[in-house]
């Protein structure tokens, strides 16, 4: 008997990449292999040069073909198995590593919206459906669009294995969000871009397109988020902790190093309106979803727990954000020695 592998990668399109996925045909029983593709096709190499590639680092069953099928998450190399420029997966790792200690966990909400053609799910052919308002977490087919389709994703990332933790209909019609951890950055990572890949697919079925625009619609709607929950062991344990995490991530160059990583488009986004802070201002409150990092509430109370970054777009890199608020946090709490 042989299983289908449906190999998964990050291209190099930029601003924002794309995932690309290809089918290989195994033997029961047989290893996962490192595979190649075509650069050339895929903005990751020229044609006089074309070869590019796939080593596999995640693997879950699949979930739409069933039975001993899977899908495979794979880094990028060039063929001296060196990593790809664009594989930002490769970057993390080592971040990852030095800080294993503290016990860095990632919860990510990742919003997105559909579309049918060239206007989002649930807006009218001509014109614009009512304000915003009714839509977030509603029920009732005149304000939800695409239950139908989140139902069967979640069901998938389900199957799949993956750390979903939730899902909710946004602030505008067709927009929703699935949360995926908390678990560890480069797992949060991988599992969220599996995640992507599967509500890309589950699309389909439906004659449906989502998307991770940040601003999908302009004016006065809500954009489309990655909202980043963030915490340590000390951060669990102690408000400190907390604190200090909320000021590394506010020091010197920071806020602008962090920002023009957080995704292509956020200045659009994080205007200071539609629960953001501006894209140039740093801030952090209690319960405050217009600043840059909320701290819960309940967190405050508690007096330990955990920080949300609000900044990230929908269309981050979840290996930069990682990496980033990783390396910022962890280094501020290992220099005032909470750990």
């Amino acid at each position: 008997m042989s299983y289908k592998a449906e190999y998964i990668w990050i291209d190099g399109t930029e601003p924002t990449a794309k995932l690309r996925s290809k089918t290989k045909i195994l033997a029961e029983g047989e290893a996962l292999p490192i595979w190649g593709f075509d650069g050339s096709s895929t903005n990751q190499a020229e044609g006089h040069a074309s070869d590019r590639v796939l080593q596999p680092v995640f693997s879950c069953p699949d979930p739409i073909r069933g039975g001993s099928h899977v899908l495979v998450l794979c880094e990028v190399l060039n063929i001296d198995m060196t990593p790809h420029e664009s594989n930002t997966r490769a970057l993390l790792r080592p971040v990852a590593e030095r800080f294993a200690a503290q016990e860095p966990i990632f919860g990510i909400e990742q919003e997105y919206t559909f579309f049918d053609g060239s206007r989002p799910l649930g807006f009218p052919v001509n014109g614009f459906p009512a304000a915003q308002g009714g839509y977030y977490c509603g029920v009732g087919s005149d304000e939800i669009f695409g239950r139908d389709i989140v139902e069967k994703h979640l069901d998938h990332c389900l199957a799949a294995g993956l750390s979903i933790s939730g899902i909710n209909a946004e602030v505008m019609p067709g927009q929703w969000e699935f949360q995926v951890g908390p678990v560890g950055p480069l797992e949060v990572s991988d599992q969220l871009w599996i995640a992507r890949w599967l509500l890309y697919r589950t699309a389909e079925d439906f004659n449906v397109s989502a998307t991770l625009n940040p601003k999908p619609v302009k004016g006065d709607w809500n954009g489309a988020g990655a909202h980043t929950n963030f915490s340590t062991k000390a951060m669990r344990e102690d408000y400190r902790a907390i604190i200090t995490a909320c000021e590394a991530l506010g020091e010197g160059s920071k806020p602008l190093d962090h920002v023009k990583n957080y995704g292509a488009g956020i200045d659009e986004r994080l205007t200071g309106l539609h629960e953001t802070a501006p894209w140039n201002e740093f801030s952090y409150g209690v319960s405050d979803r217009g600043a840059s990092v909320r701290i819960p509430w309940q967190v405050e109370k508690d007096g330990k727990g955990y920080i949300e970054d609000r900044r990230p777009n929908a269309n981050v890199d979840p290996y930069v954000v990682t990496r980033l608020i990783t390396d910022t946090c962890c280094t501020g709490l290992e220099r005032d020695g909470l750990l």
